[in-house]
């Protein structure tokens, strides 16, 4: 019983983090952006990402989300899925992140991600280095950075509505080229 009254009050929690309309990332344009390596999973495959290899080749999307598997999550992998020829015709790569553990962000990656980009594992002191955290539950805020090939952030969306952050990034993506 305990596990059920748990588990319908995250879900309780990620319905509310959805439906806000905007959130405030503490990080802003101009800020470093906090160095990191993590696990990770692309394809079903476990692997490592590492911040600083990953903007050698470019800059960076770095975009949390609350849950693997939930449906705003979901939704917003599929779309970066589908709009990673746009990213990379910009030299641009995307890495989400979420605390899950990494035997779901490897199925998530196959099945929701469909092979196109890593998901990682965001730990705790990830998020807060971030300042996406959505209180006490552990959870990311559903947050996107544009990260420039100098380690700084160049764009910032927060908004609990998954639909608007592929957008915001591929344009922060491309104003970094004009």
């Amino acid at each position: 019983m305990r596990q059920l009254v748990a588990a319908v009050a995250a879900v309780i929690g990620l319905i509310a983090m959805g439906s806000a309309t905007s959130a405030r990332a503490q990080l802003q344009v101009g800020d470093p952006a906090p160095i990191f390596s993590t696990s990770a999973a692309l394809a079903g495959e476990r692997t490592n990402v590492i911040l600083t290899a990953m903007l050698r080749e470019g800059p960076v999307v770095l975009y949390f989300y609350p849950k693997a598997f939930t449906s705003g999550c979901t939704l917003e992998a599929n779309a970066f899925a589908e709009a990673m020829p746009e990213f990379k015709a910009e030299g641009a790569s995307v890495l989400g992140m979420s605390n899950d553990d990494i035997e779901t962000l490897k199925r998530f990656s196959r099945e929701e991600c469909r092979d196109a980009f890593p998901v990682g594992v965001a730990t705790r002191r990830l998020i807060e280095a971030y300042d996406v955290g959505s209180g006490n539950s552990g959870f990311a805020r559903r947050t996107s950075y544009v990260i420039g090939q100098d380690g700084r952030i160049a764009h910032v969306y927060s908004s609990g509505d998954w639909r608007g952050h592929v957008r915001e990034t591929l344009a922060g993506v491309r104003a970094l080229s004009d």
